[in-house]
């Protein structure tokens, strides 16, 4: 067999822990070979190179032989090279690294800081104010 399914391919190799996930990464446009788009039917033959969208990063795999049937993962090396460049790896880090710096403000979970900046917005400031130490007459 020297034609494989894009689909079937790249769960067998393991990009993908699924082979519904790698369908649907073909049918979202995640998917090229050779620079063309992909759909999940798509044969590869090898010397393929397939690009993976998984933002922010492209990775880029060439084909050396093209498989149906999962295969353990020290084997993957002998079906497929990994060609992508260090700068989508540099992409990568730097995502890592600025990972919740960069949160848009009101996104997500407060930070510590945005906690506290609201609790002293919403406690009512005249509650210091009292005196809770209020005489009871005992009859």
């Amino acid at each position: 067999m020297s034609e494989a399914r894009i689909d079937k391919w790249m769960w067998a190799v393991r990009i993908f822990k699924t082979r519904t996930i790698a369908a649907e990464a073909c049918k979202k446009g995640r998917i090229s070979i050779n620079g063309a788009l992909a759909k999940a039917a798509r044969t590869v033959k090898p010397g393929d190179v397939i690009q993976v969208r998984k933002p922010p990063v492209t990775y880029s795999f060439k084909v050396l032989q093209p498989i149906e049937k999962r295969v353990g993962a020290k084997l993957v090396p002998e079906v497929m090279e990994n060609v992508t460049t260090p700068d989508q790896y540099e992409l990568l880090e730097m995502s890592k690294i600025s990972g919740f710096i960069n949160r848009a403000k009101g996104t997500g979970r407060p930070t510590k800081k945005d906690r506290r900046e609201l609790e002293d917005f919403t406690a009512p400031e005249f509650m210091d104010d009292f005196d809770f130490d209020f005489d009871f007459e005992e009859e």
